[in-house]
């Protein structure tokens, strides 16, 4: 179980579902050879891939090349459907950071045989969060600096009113489509500058106002069993 802190307590990290943008940068779609979409592209991770702070992304034998992406995570406060985006941010509970690690080869693969992203995204250890959640009543999130460095090398910078389609726009949307579970977390996307992860790597994610969430790198066959 993840337990992060929250107001004067700690929270208990136990979502349905974790929904993620896909290209809500504009910068990052183009670093990747796509359009910038007209509507939200949206995909799943499973709650198995989450771990919390100062633990360990698992590198999967699998996979050639891992890659980071740091993210403002929404966490859903309340039950909802078809939710209108003037009152969306009712349904929010707080904000923490998500790292929506992905297997970016076999990403490719994927993307082009046709197939869904469920292999390249959803390994466990795929999504670390933290280091807390912060209550929505304590942070405008319209505008925060958001990166990511490796080693101490910055690889991500950016802010968070460069997202395409905004937290109000992204609920609305999702719940039109799927319920929204108390306790769902919902990943609004990554900006540029993302790249690969090696054993032994020491990954350090921030957004202003929320804090660092940090994790080491192992390969998955340097594990004893």
């Amino acid at each position: 179980m993840i337990r992060l802190p929250f107001r004067d307590g700690f929270y208990e990290v136990r979502p349905s579902k974790i929904i993620c943008l896909g290209r809500n940068y504009a910068e990052h779609a183009k670093e990747l050879g796509h359009e910038v979409p007209k509507e939200p592209v949206i995909f799943l991770k499973p709650p198995s891939s989450l771990i919390g702070p100062n633990q360990t992304i698992i590198l999967p034998r699998r996979s050639k090349e891992v890659h980071h992406e740091v993210e403002l995570a929404v966490i859903i406060g309340k039950r909802g459907k078809n939710i209108p985006k003037a009152k969306a941010m009712e349904y929010v509970l707080g904000y923490t950071i998500l790292m929506d690690i992905t297997a970016r080869d076999l990403q490719r693969e994927a993307k082009t045989k046709g197939l869904p992203w469920t292999v390249p995204k959803g390994f466990d250890t795929f999504a670390p969060i933290g280091p807390r959640v912060v209550d929505k009543r304590e942070l405008d999130v319209a505008d925060l600096e958001i990166g990511l460095k490796v080693n101490g090398e910055v690889r991500q910078l950016s802010r968070t009113s460069k997202m395409i389609f905004k937290i109000d726009e992204i609920i609305e949307h999702i719940s039109n489509i799927m319920t929204l579970e108390k306790g769902d977390i919902i990943a609004t996307g990554t900006p540029e500058g993302v790249g690969p992860l090696r054993h032994g790597d020491l990954v350090e994610a921030w957004i202003e106002g929320i804090g660092v969430l940090k994790e080491e790198v192992l390969a998955e066959r340097s594990i004893l069993c």
